[in-house]
């Protein structure tokens, strides 16, 4: 690769870097081609990409990002995940890899500015996906005011109950 073919790529992971809201790093060590094109579609359908990059440029493109926390894990051949959408959806993808290939391993990753290990993203990969959280969140946000609707209703109907067992008590009696 010449100077211009580096600055290029260097520009274009800056821009990547930036825009991403998680980046995960990855050891591929001696995975085959087809299991890097089945990597590199199952990243996909999550909603990432993945890119094999030499670590010389990831650390010139990282300078002022908070990808650059992470230097001290750029060391051997490494594959970066990057994601616009749902951090937990690439996470999920890129463990469910690692679980199918025992030489792929997860090295660590960002989530916005935060720095996380191999074991937080592993819990990130459990969680439930964006649009399951937010329905459970809608669901408790709506049973709140339902059951207070059903307990406003219960007093007066409580009451007609009471007056109408009353009445009838006064019928009999």
């Amino acid at each position: 690769m010449d100077k211009t073919q580096k600055q290029v790529v260097v520009s274009l992971l800056k821009k990547d870097f930036a825009a991403a809201k998680a980046v995960f790093i990855t050891d591929f060590k001696t995975l085959s081609v087809a299991n890097m094109g089945l990597l590199r579609k199952k990243v996909g359908q999550s909603g990432g990409q993945y890119r094999v990059v030499k670590n010389t440029l990831v650390r010139l493109a990282s300078q002022g990002q908070p990808i650059a926390k992470l230097d001290a894990l750029l060391v051997g051949n490494n594959g970066f995940s990057f994601t616009q959408g749902d951090p937990a959806a690439l996470a999920k993808a890129l463990q469910e890899f690692a679980k199918e290939n025992p030489k792929f391993t997860i090295k660590g990753g960002i989530l916005g500015e935060v720095a996380l290990n191999k074991d937080q993203i592993k819990a990130l990969a459990s969680l439930p996906s964006r649009e399951v959280l937010l329905s459970t969140l809608l669901g408790a946000l709506q049973a709140v005011p339902t059951q207070l609707v059903r307990v406003v209703a219960a007093v007066p109907q409580k009451l007609l109950y009471a007056l109408t067992a009353l009445r009838d008590q006064k019928a009999q009696g």
